[in-house]
């Protein structure tokens, strides 16, 4: 048998009993490092053109970025081209740091300071590989030989970047690899790097911590870190970073859980592009922050903007479903869902705490409209039926409506067999409950009071006209009257209700009826300048349905 678990062994964590990290919170932001033009390009399977290289390095400056990767100009000519002409052309933003990669390799790392040439301030992010297989099988070299790689490429960094004195360089090395690296072997290589560069004497370092390939579960992963910073030269002189994959589906969580245990900043990509599975996602990490009520430090509201950048630079889609950025992210066809979102959107004020059932944040702040969130399917309910009547049309149903009019648009949903839109739904009310059947339109109405209650003259019709004339309690009552005069039919009032209408309809009011007749129940709506107006078409519309079914019938019959 092919799949065959048997030929792999679980991870070996840590023995360490004294992590803190699980205790901490995250309370600020990390610094980041966006790399979609150097990680993320070498994964696609077709390469960024330099107009493509610039429109997404443009959005990263523009959502507030301050470290962007922008390549390996020593190993790629379009690369070497790219920095140059962000150098030559004064493209990058003085509070933005460009960082560029190199193997700790002599050629390379003097071919990548001659692409920087002249650029105000630029992470040299140098790294070598110094996990146990990639020491055995693919270097054939021994720890000691690894280090010295390390500490071989840390002096060439140190010794080029002294020919470029107007430049503000910052050094950044990767022992990559680290998630499958012994852990004391990696400070040891660490150790040995800052040795050279001396960070506690002012130059400025990083240490990024690669989860290249990623091992674990999240947990073990911020044990590493925790034991890492805890026994590290140097702590407090140099910025500690973490760069994710996503191999395992938690490169998010291994982020944040790595801050928790003493990360300072965390390398990804816009949307989790990628190698394998991907990076790290830095809009979800941005918005994870966001939606716990902590600046994230970028600006990610224009979320339509970013998708479609990243789509056309990457030509890779954004699924639906992925997280904040997805098109149906904040969509609910589900009808309890819908139904929870109805309600707390109605309690909601517009300066209290966002607090919505199913919406972790006010989709608004991303740019999503409230026409994305409901939408209706045979998977909906009353709730969502009612509230994108409510959302585009400024239509209120009673309750008991809502529950009967969400099976006329759910046996729409079944026969389509996909989703009903809003004006397909508003077309079914109008069809069902606000349509006036021919010869039921109300032309005038009388209605006055005497001891004896109130007396109602009512004339109906379009071209001939019908006056028909009551007496009872009240309106409702004397026009059931008059009715049940004119077409010997018995009818009793089940439910009633009238709404105010909101600004920007032609109509003031809304009334809806349920009648019932000899078992049979029949219900209509209205809408008028006036409550009365609306109540008396209603109830006229929904008699109208019991006289023309029995019309039906007895012609059938006939």
């Amino acid at each position: 048998m092919a799949f065959d678990h048997r030929k792999y062994r679980p991870f070996k964590p840590l023995n360490k009993t004294d992590r803190r990290w699980p205790n901490q919170v995250i309370e600020k932001a990390p610094t980041y490092s966006a790399v979609d033009l150097r990680d993320g390009n070498q994964a696609l399977v077709k390469p960024m053109n330099i107009a493509q290289k610039q429109r997404l390095f443009d959005l990263l400056v523009k959502l507030g970025y301050k470290q962007i990767e922008i390549g390996f100009p020593a190993a790629s000519q379009p690369d070497f081209d790219f920095c140059r002409k962000l150098i030559t052309e004064n493209r990058i933003p003085e509070d933005v740091s460009i960082q560029i990669l190199t193997q700790a390799r002599p050629e390379l790392i003097k071919r990548s300071f001659e692409a920087l040439d002249g650029v105000h301030s630029a992470i040299v992010h140098v790294y070598n590989s110094t996990s146990t297989a990639q020491r055995e099988q693919v270097f054939e070299m021994d720890m000691e030989g690894v280090k010295q790689i390390a500490v071989d490429g840390a002096k060439e960094v140190q010794r080029h970047a002294k020919n470029y004195p107007d430049t503000e360089w910052i050094f950044q090395y990767s022992p990559e690899s680290f998630s499958a690296t012994e852990v004391d072997y990696a400070v040891e290589v660490v150790d040995a790097v800052n040795d050279v560069w001396r960070p506690d004497q002012g130059q400025q370092v990083i240490i990024n911590l690669p989860a290249t390939v990623e091992m674990a579960t999240p947990n073990v992963f911020a044990d590493q870190i925790e034991w890492f910073c805890d026994h590290v030269r140097y702590r407090d002189h140099f910025s500690l970073s973490v760069h994710t994959h996503n191999d395992r589906g938690c490169a998010i969580a291994a982020a944040e859980l790595a801050v928790m245990a003493g990360a300072d900043r965390v390398e990804g990509t816009l949307l989790g592009n990628g190698e394998r599975t991907g990076n790290m996602d830095l809009v979800t990490f941005g918005m994870n922050l966001y939606s716990q009520g902590i600046d994230p430090e970028v600006d990610l509201s224009g979320m339509a903007e970013i998708v479609d950048v990243v789509e056309a630079c990457t030509e890779i889609a954004t699924h639906p479903r992925h997280p904040w950025a997805g098109e149906l992210v904040f969509t609910a066809f589900s009808g309890s869902h819908q139904d929870a979102i109805r309600k707390c959107m109605a309690k909601h004020g517009e300066n209290d705490i966002w607090n919505v059932a199913y919406l972790p944040i006010d989709p608004q702040d991303i740019g999503r409209r409230y026409e994305e969130v409901v939408r209706i399917n045979s998977q909906s309910g009353k709730g969502g039926v009612a509230m994108v009547l409510e959302r585009d049309y400024g239509i209120s149903l009673p309750r008991w409506l809502q529950i009967e009019f969400a099976k006329v648009v759910q046996k729409e949903a079944e026969i389509t067999g996909g989703e009903v839109d809003s004006s397909t739904i508003h077309k079914l009310f109008e069809r069902d409950y606000l349509q006036v059947p021919k010869g039921w339109t109300l032309h005038t109405y009388d209605l006055h009071r005497t001891d004896d209650g109130v007396q109602a003259s009512v004339v109906v019709g379009n071209g001939e006209r019908t006056e028909l004339k009551g007496g009872g309690q009240g309106a409702v009552e004397a026009v059931v009257d008059a009715l049940q005069r004119r077409h010997d039919v018995s009818v009793a009032v089940e439910a009633y209700d009238e709404f105010a209408l909101g600004e920007g309809t032609s109509a003031n009011a809304l009334a809806c009826i349920r009648i019932q007749v000899n078992g049979e129940v029949y219900s209509a709506a209205a809408l008028a300048e006036d409550t009365t107006s609306a109540t008396l078409q209603a109830l006229l519309s929904s008699v109208a349905r019991c006289v023309n079914a029995n019309a039906v019938d007895t012609a059938a019959v006939l």
